[in-house]
Order: C-alpha cells, then structure tokens, then sequence
C-alpha cells in the first residue's frame, strides 16, 4: 500500500502564496498520496453569531503547500483525487450581499446545520440528496503575488468550484513558481453546478491526492491558460475573462486545441465536432477579476467551462 501524508487543518490560512513555508515536500509520481485536512470554523461561528463581524476564523482557509520536487514554472501538475471525507454535518449560509439571491434574501445572515446521514444530506421538508463530494479551492502559486480564496478565480486554479473536481478526477494546473506550491481546501458534500447562491453544502473533511508532473509538457498541455479537469467521461477546460465572451473563447480554444494538438483532428474536423457536442457553461461563481473592494461578494468576469465527452476523442 502507498505511504499517505496528512497535512493537518492547522497548515491552513487563507489564499494561496509563493512565500508560506511547505507543510509537505514530496516527489512526484511516486503513488505517495497527501490527505489534506480543511476546516470550517468560520461557518460554524456564523451559526453561533449571525454576524459576520463577530467571525474571527478565516473564510474559505486553504491547507499546504505541498511542495513537488522538480517543479519548475512551464510545468504542469497533475493532482488526482482520490477520496473526500466528512464528518456528519455541513453548513448552509447565506451571506448577505453574495450570489445571485442576494436581492431576494435581504441583508440577514442564515444559516443552517446539514446533516450529513451516510451517502446523503438531509434537506428542509425531510427531502434529501445524493452527496456529490468535491473540492471547491485547489490551486498552485502564482508568480505575481497572493491569490485570494474566496474571489476570483485565476490562471493557477483557487476558488473554482466545479463539481468535476471529484473522486475519480484529475486537475490539471500550470506551474508558475519553483516546486508549484499545491494547496486544497473548501470541500462540499454537494453543490449545485456553478454554486449560484455562492454557498454550497460546505464542510469540513479530508481530501486525499497524489500527484505526477508534467515537465515541459507537449500538446495542448504547452500551453496551458487555466485548469483543466479530467474525469472518466469528459474533458473540461477552464476558461477566465471579462467581458463573459471573454471566458467562453478561452475555454473553447483551450477545448479545439485538445482536439488539434492532442487528438489528430484538423481545424475544420474539430470545428465541426465542437459544433455537434462541445458543451459550454458558466463555472463557479467568482469571478476571474478583483472584485470591488465595496462590493466583495460581486463577481467581476466569468468562469466558463467548455467539456466534451472522451468517447469523441480519437485514440
């Protein structure tokens, strides 16, 4: 059996940095795998309050980083997910100002306690639903500076909720600084596909994943913009922009070039193929630009995903 790490909750803090000191150094593709440990204290301080003033823990704290030996900017790290954890509860919120109900919801905070029973979260009116476990914040270091864990997304990853970030799942991310730098943190039991409301099912768990590098990649991995997701069905590229139309001709470049670089098709077959059965839609929620510092929870850009399923891709 291979070695597991466990990275406690206590390497958490929030955003993603060149400069914080690894809890972790490892080789890559050794199958070695590392279990980040993510915390929601901050949540359950908003039940026990409602009031963001009173939240002294960090919203959205990220655990790492992980060092990757060998690792230098040009790369790419590859981070399979293997296993998402969680104890037997989530949190609901609702913050005032944030995600497409903020007109709707007024300016109180809500909250509620979810339970977590076994393969399902019980839902108000004793409906329930399947737990769909992922990672909403993974990412590596960028070269140019801190990135936030709550807005917006970036080149790197961070903040992206996607629910293809799941068991099973590899995401693929473009290595900016000497030893890539992963962290991982903001597990949801279940989200709706681009966490419109800006809250998921969150809860704290533990992750686990191992991870191979890519070093001077080939193909369309060359030249990789943004994350990108595989899982045993599709390909999904990440694309960020503002304006949206921006974001979708990232993603949907990124998608041809999968095609074209990786899969033997000519522009025109490709052209013809995404036409048929590439998929576009809008990602996770936060934006691929700061957001104003007056209006925190406002996302500024887009996040858009373009996916198509293997069985179109040529061997």
């Amino acid at each position: 059996m291979s070695t597991t790490h466990v990275i406690p909750k206590s390497a958490g803090a929030p955003g993603i940095s060149a400069h914080r000191e690894p809890a972790l150094t490892i080789a890559p593709g050794t199958g070695e795998r590392i279990t980040f440990e993510t915390d929601d204290t901050a949540y359950a301080q908003m039940h026990e309050h409602g009031d963001m003033a009173k939240v002294t823990a960090p919203l959205n704290p990220v655990t790492g980083p992980v060092h990757v030996e060998g690792a230098e900017p040009g790369d790419v790290l590859a981070v399979t997910i293997h296993d998402i954890t969680f104890p037997g509860y989530a949190w609901s919120v609702f913050l005032p100002g944030a995600g497409a109900l903020a007109d709707v919801m007024g300016e109180q905070m809500i909250t509620h306690r979810v339970e977590i029973d076994g393969d399902v979260v019980r839902l108000p009116g004793g409906r329930t639903a399947p737990t769909a476990p992922m990672i909403g914040c993974i990412g590596v270091a960028a070269a140019d500076g801190e990135m936030s864990t709550v807005m917006p997304s970036y080149p790197t990853g961070g903040n992206l909720d996607l629910t293809d970030a799941a068991p099973g799942a590899t995401v693929y991310l473009p290595v900016q600084v000497p030893g890539a730098l992963l962290y991982v943190g903001d597990l949801h039991a279940v989200m709706g596909r681009g966490e419109a409301t800006f809250v998921a099912i969150e809860a704290a768990g533990e992750a686990t994943v191992s991870v191979e590098l890519l070093k001077a990649p080939t193909g369309s991995l060359a030249s990789l913009r943004a994350p990108r997701v595989e899982t045993a069905d599709e390909v999904i590229c990440v694309g960020l922009g503002d304006p949206v139309q921006d974001s979708i001709q990232m993603a949907y470049e990124s998608l041809f070039a999968v095609l074209t670089q990786d899969h033997g098709y000519s522009p025109a077959d490709a052209y013809v193929t995404l036409s048929a059965v590439g998929h576009t839609e809008l990602g996770g929620p936060t934006g691929s630009t700061d957001p104003d510092p007056l209006h925190p929870f406002r996302a500024v850009g887009a996040v858009t995903l373009a996916r198509i399923g293997k069985e179109y891709l040529r061997s």
